[in-house]
């Protein structure tokens, strides 16, 4: 950077320590690494010790994200409020939407003097219908255009830059930084041991609103054609999500002999060696990690067009793009893949190239430090 981070300290609030390690240590320990001092704001549960042996400061914050309950809300802005008036940041960075509205007003309340807010995602609430999840979605959208016309946004795809210029905030306030990175030394292209059964994972956590149920469906109706294949599931559930799979329904699944449920999974560079397609049918994402990591090992990808998904997966490049919420569509393009090996070779190859050229961790990290010196230049 060309001003002098040293005498600069950045705060990051993200939610849950397993997504700040899952997502964010690459931001994190570069962040500290280019002078920064970095703290970081979260619910703590057992990512303490990986997040201090990078350097990082962590303040715990419990935080819980499924609660809808507007004392609770209050609260944990009176305790962000006690924290930033505490640690005096230079840069507040708010990751996801429950921190950016959160965090957004603690900073306004104690008048933090930059401000960043990344919308990974907008998540189950612009994705439910009904009038609960649409009235929640008319007030935190006017509560969101209002906090955040005056911070810098940071976007992983045009439609949610799309959505920020419709709550008000200018365009010259969003920055365009296509997802959270990924190591390509670390995920890389393996030989897999054995050429069959063929293998294809759904890489995620356990949510209906990441198609997850259309994929058990497309899983039965392939197997029911007799292919030599294997469908599995790797993710855990997540309570704090209203879209949560229940862990019995998961148990039914693979009673069923159609799917394999392998639960979360901390070494997903061993679990892509053992596939040979990744495929997520999602409703809508930020940019999805799991999708960048299926790429970058080399590995052929079958998804959805939505917003997030469409920003990874070029049709009939890297991958097939189909529509979001059907079995049948999905199947068939499973099935393509899964009877051609050189179609998938090629597209896993090209997925790589892609992220070479346009994903990788050192590309996005320089992005997201260009936003922070911008802003103390300012």
């Amino acid at each position: 950077m060309t001003t002098d981070s040293a005498s600069q300290k950045i705060i990051f609030f993200i939610a849950e320590d397993w997504f700040a390690c899952s997502h964010w240590l690459p931001l994190l320990s570069s962040t500290k690494l280019n002078g920064f001092e970095v703290v970081l704001i979260t619910n703590v549960t057992s990512h303490l010790s990986e997040l201090e042996r990078h350097g990082i400061r962590v303040v715990p914050l419990n935080i819980v994200r499924q609660s809808l309950n507007p004392l609770s809300a209050l609260r944990t802005i009176y305790r962000l409020v006690k924290i930033y008036r505490t640690e005096q940041p230079d840069i507040c960075h708010h990751i996801a939407i429950k921190p950016m509205l959160l965090g957004s007003i603690a900073a306004a309340l104690v008048n933090v003097k930059h401000r960043v807010n990344w919308v990974a995602g907008l998540g189950w609430l612009f994705i439910s219908q009904g009038w609960l999840p649409s009235l929640l979605k008319r007030s935190v959208t006017k509560v969101l255009g209002f906090l955040l016309k005056s911070t810098a946004v940071i976007v992983e795809n045009g439609d949610d830059a799309a959505v920020m210029q419709g709550i008000g905030v200018p365009l010259s306030h969003i920055t365009l930084i296509r997802g959270a990175g990924v190591d390509a030394r670390i995920f890389s292209p393996k030989q897999k041991e054995s050429e069959s059964p063929v293998v294809v994972v759904l890489p995620a956590r356990m949510l209906w609103d990441k198609g997850v149920g259309e994929f058990v469906e497309a899983a039965a109706l392939l197997k029911a054609e007799q292919l030599d294949v294997r469908f599995v599931l790797v993710g855990g559930t997540d309570i704090g999500n209203p879209a949560s799979i229940t862990e019995a329904q998961l148990q039914t699944w693979q009673a069923s002999e159609h799917i394999e449920w392998w639960g979360r999974r901390e070494d997903m560079p061993k679990v892509l060696e053992a596939a040979d397609i990744v495929c997520l049918p999602s409703y809508r994402e930020g940019l999805p990690k799991a999708l960048l990591e299926a790429a970058a090992s080399g590995k052929p990808i079958v998804t959805t067009d939505v917003p997030g998904c469409r920003e990874v997966v070029i049709n009939e490049y890297n991958g097939l793009v189909v529509a979001e919420k059907s079995a049948e569509k999905l199947a068939i393009a499973l099935r393509r893949l899964i009877t051609d090996s050189a179609l998938r070779h090629r597209m896993g190859q090209a997925g790589r190239e892609l992220v070479l050229q346009e994903f990788s961790q050192e590309i996005i990290v320089g992005k997201v430090l260009s936003v922070y010196e911008r802003l103390i230049n300012e």
